[in-house]
């Protein structure tokens, strides 16, 4: 169970176990990332900052992919479902950022509190299971499989790189500056 701060923002527990400060981590990048694009409208989720193509609606639609891709597909080995299983990836690298510009805010906010849901039900459900050591149902290109402890690892990776260059991107875009939403 992820703790909630006194402002509402999630935080790993101070002493807890592995499992919940790996959950509480991760919690704490999704919330920080929902701030940051938080409350923008089109263009603002379509701004870029300097050579980069990167957008906050780009980022949004992203995540909500590596969430489906990690916690579905490579955890559960299920299916991520639409809008990804209708993509042809090879001649369409990078869709995900590119058709980003094309959703409405409500879609791109939808399309990720939707897959983070996901991957939090499948969470739960495997770690019903057994504990974070369970491998996942889908190799690596390489062969290896992973555990569930080093894809939640990677995620936590993920939104926090990401979460940096929507610290920027936000800032360009309105000033918003900060760690954690205000009080």
């Amino acid at each position: 169970m992820t703790y909630v701060d006194g402002n509402g923002h999630p935080e790993p527990p101070i002493a807890g176990d592995e499992t919940a400060t790996l959950l509480g981590s991760l919690d704490r990048q999704r919330a920080t990332l929902a701030w940051k694009t938080g409350g923008l409208d089109a263009a603002g989720l379509r701004a870029t900052l300097g050579p980069s193509s990167i957008t906050l609606g780009g980022l949004l639609k992203h995540l909500a992919l590596v969430e489906d891709l990690y916690f579905s597909l490579k955890l559960a080995g299920r299916s991520p479902g639409p809008p990804w299983d209708t993509v042809d990836w090879d001649a369409n690298p990078g869709w995900e950022w590119r058709s980003a510009a094309e959703d409405t805010p409500d879609q791109l906010y939808t399309l990720w509190r939707e897959a983070v849901a996901r991957s939090r039900a499948t969470a739960a459900e495997l770690l019903a299971d057994g504990g974070p050591e369970q491998l996942a149902r889908h190799e690596w290109p390489d062969g290896r499989v992973p555990s569930l402890r080093r894809v939640l690892v990677d995620l936590i990776e993920e939104y926090a790189r990401h979460v940096g260059h929507a610290d920027l991107i936000r800032e360009s875009v309105d000033g918003l500056t900060g760690e954690d939403p205000p009080r």
